[in-house]
C-alpha cells in the first residue's frame, strides 16, 4: 500500500511540473501591448495619442505581409487607412503608402526587419533593443525638447549599424534622447526609410503616466514622420480571425503544438510510462546509505542558535559586514587589507555603476557599532545578499 501511494504521489508531482513547465505565459507576451492595463502594459499611450488626434493602427497579422514589395503612393501619404480591432472577421489590408510601424518589446529580443523595406521610405521604430550597459545610474531622467524623459536603464548604444545593407549605402546616426554615457533613443537614416531604436521597452508604459515628458516625447516623435501610424500586436498575441483561421489550417501537428492537447499528451505519455514502470520488478530493493554528518554545518547552526538567544546581533553584523567587506574588496581588486569604507564605495560605484550610497549603507552599520533588532538584522542581510549579485568576478 505503501509502494503505491508513493508511486501515485510521484506521478503528481511529474504532472504538476510538467503543466508548470508547458503552461502558456500569455502574461509576458502583453508586456508593451496597446491592449495591456498593467504597468509594461501600452494602453494609457495609446489611449492619449487618440486624446491629442494621433490616429494609431494595430497590426494584427504576420509581420511578413508588411515587408513584401510594395509600390509607393507619396501622393496618399495623408489618406488614414482603415482601422481594424480584435473584433474584425475580415482580413487586414496592408499599407500601401510609406508607413511608420512600431513594435515594443515583450521581454524577448526584437527581431530587426531587413534593408529592403526600410529602403522603401518606411519606417521602424524599435523600443526595447539590447544597447550596451554603461555606467549610466539605471534611473534617471534625460532633458528633451518636451521636457524630462524618464528612462530606467542603463544601456546605451555605440553609433554602429543595425542593419544589414550594402556598404555604398548611405547611413547616417542622430542622437534623439542621450545623456554623457551615449544615446538611449536614436535614430539610423538608411537609403530612403530610417529605423528609431530604443534600449528601453518602457518609454512610454502604464507605469509613466506620470512623467509627462515620456508620453509627449514618443507622441511627437512619431507625429512628425508624417506616416500613418501602426503598432504591432501580432507579437504581442492579438491576431485577426482571418489570420487565426490561415495559421489552424496549416496542418494537424502544427494546430496540435499550439493547443493544450500537447499538454495532455505527454501527461498521458507520462502516466502510461509510470505505471509501466510502476508493474514491473526492477530488482531487489538497496538499502540508503545513512549520509555522513556535516560537522561544520552542525557547529554553524548552534552557533547561530547560541547568537540568536543571546540577542548579539553587534557581533553578527560586525564578523559578517567585515567578511563581506573583504569580499567586496576581492572582487574590485582592492587587495585583502581591509580599507576605509568611503574608499571601497568609491571603487564600487566605478566598477559597477551602482550609487556609493547602497554600499556604504551596509559598511556603516558596521562601523556604528550598534545593536540592532532582529528585523533590523534581516534586512541588513537582505541589502548584503543584494549587493553581492553586483559585484563583479565575484563566486557565490
Amino acid at each position: 500500500m505503501i509502494k503505491k501511494y508513493r508511486l501515485w504521489v510521484g506521478v503528481a508531482l511529474v504532472l504538476i511540473a510538467i503543466t508548470l513547465f508547458f503552461a502558456p505565459r500569455s502574461s509576458r507576451l502583453l508586456q508593451g501591448s496597446t491592449y495591456g492595463r498593467s504597468p509594461n502594459g501600452y494602453g494609457a499611450w495609446y489611449a492619449y495619442m487618440q486624446e491629442r488626434g494621433t490616429p494609431v493602427q494595430r497590426w494584427q497579422r504576420p509581420l511578413t505581409e508588411l515587408v513584401k514589395p510594395r509600390p509607393s503612393a507619396p501622393e496618399n501619404r495623408d489618406v488614414v487607412p482603415i482601422r481594424f480591432s480584435a473584433a474584425d472577421t475580415v482580413a487586414q489590408a496592408a499599407p500601401t503608402a510609406p508607413m511608420t510601424l512600431v513594435q515594443v518589446s515583450s521581454g524577448v529580443p526584437l527581431p530587426l526587419f531587413n534593408w529592403d523595406w526600410v529602403n522603401q521610405g518606411n519606417v521602424l521604430v524599435l523600443l526595447g533593443v539590447r544597447g550596451t550597459v554603461t555606467a549610466a545610474p539605471f534611473s534617471s531622467s534625460l532633458e528633451s525638447p518636451v521636457g524630462g524623459v524618464k528612462v530606467e536603464t542603463s544601456r546605451r548604444s555605440l553609433q554602429t549599424r543595425s542593419f544589414s545593407a550594402p556598404e555604398d549605402t548611405e547611413w547616417e546616426f542622430e542622437d534623439l534622447l542621450r545623456d554623457a554615457h551615449g544615446a538611449a533613443v536614436w535614430r539610423e537614416t538608411i537609403g530612403r526609410g530610417s529605423v528609431i531604436l530604443s534600449t528601453t521597452s518602457h518609454l512610454a508604459a502604464n507605469a509613466y503616466q506620470d512623467e509627462p515628458g515620456n508620453f509627449e516625447f514618443l507622441a511627437q516623435l512619431l507625429t512628425e514622420i508624417g506616416n500613418p501610424i501602426w503598432v504591432d500586436e501580432y507579437s504581442h498575441g492579438y491576431k485577426d480571425e482571418a489570420a487565426i483561421a490561415q495559421e489552424n489550417s496549416e496542418n494537424i501537428v502544427l494546430y496540435l503544438a499550439k493547443t493544450p492537447l500537447l499538454l495532455l499528451a505527454v501527461q498521458a505519455g507520462i502516466m502510461l510510462l509510470v505505471l509501466i514502470l510502476g508493474h514491473r520488478r526492477l530488482g531487489p530493493a538497496i538499502a540508503l546509505e545513512t549520509p555522513p554528518v556535516d560537522n561544520s554545518k552542525a557547529y554553524i547552526q548552534a552557533m547561530a542558535g547560541v547568537l540568536q538567544k543571546a540577542n548579539s546581533s553587534k557581533f553578527v553584523v560586525e564578523m559578517v559586514g567585515k567578511a563581506e567587506q573583504l569580499n567586496v574588496q576581492r572582487s574590485l581588486g582592492l587587495g585583502t587589507d581591509l580599507l576605509e569604507p568611503k574608499v571601497v564605495a568609491t571603487a564600487w560605484t566605478e566598477q559597477t555603476g551602482r550609487p556609493a550610497a547602497e554600499l556604504a549603507e551596509i559598511l556603516n552599520l558596521v562601523d556604528n557599532h550598534a545593536q540592532i533588532s532582529e528585523r533590523e538584522l534581516l534586512t541588513w542581510l537582505d541589502k548584503v545578499q543584494t549587493m553581492r549579485r553586483h559585484l563583479p568576478n565575484l563566486t557565490l
